[in-house]
């Protein structure tokens, strides 16, 4: 069963790269006591990813902040150096925060994706979410990698 708008986030640990090793955070510790845009992606470096949704939430971000989040948030199942090598690539600066998920976040979300077909084994479906306080008041979830209703220019209207 995938998380749905009223559900609380669970409280699992994710991970981000500080400068020198990656570091684990709770999302309790992401969610808790802010509003938050959060957008999951089926893997860093891939080409709708890269062209498309971080990108857009990059460009978007002083909008979206403007709106009173407090931060924007992208989770994939990659491990944290790619995260943080994608960061660097797409130039994301403070923009957005990337979090590394080993598969605990999305199998406690009910948001697995089998892309083994694909060569890239068991990922995220992807989507976009407000969450306020820890409770998803927004779910734009795509059911599947497909890229039509969770990009930032979406949210931003829903904000």
């Amino acid at each position: 069963m995938s998380i749905n708008v009223g559900d609380k986030i669970p409280s699992v640990n994710l991970f981000h790269m500080t400068e020198d090793k990656p570091v684990q955070i709770s999302t309790d510790d992401i969610f808790g006591g802010k509003k938050v845009v959060f957008f999951v992606v089926p893997g860093a470096f891939t080409p709708t990813c890269s062209a498309a949704h971080l990108p857009g939430f990059v460009n978007n971000a002083d909008a979206i902040k403007a709106k009173g989040v407090d931060s924007i948030v992208c989770v994939s199942v990659n491990d944290p150096f790619v995260m943080a090598a994608w960061g660097e690539a797409q130039n994301v600066g403070d923009k957005v925060s990337l979090y590394a998920d080993p598969g605990n976040f999305t199998k406690a979300v009910g948001m697995e994706l089998d892309l083994g077909v694909a060569g890239l084994g068991v990922r995220s479906n992807r989507y976009s979410m407000i969450v306020d306080d820890g409770t998803v008041t927004v779910l734009n979830n795509e059911g599947g990698p497909d890229f039509e209703i969770s990009s930032a220019e979406a949210l931003l209207e829903q904000l």
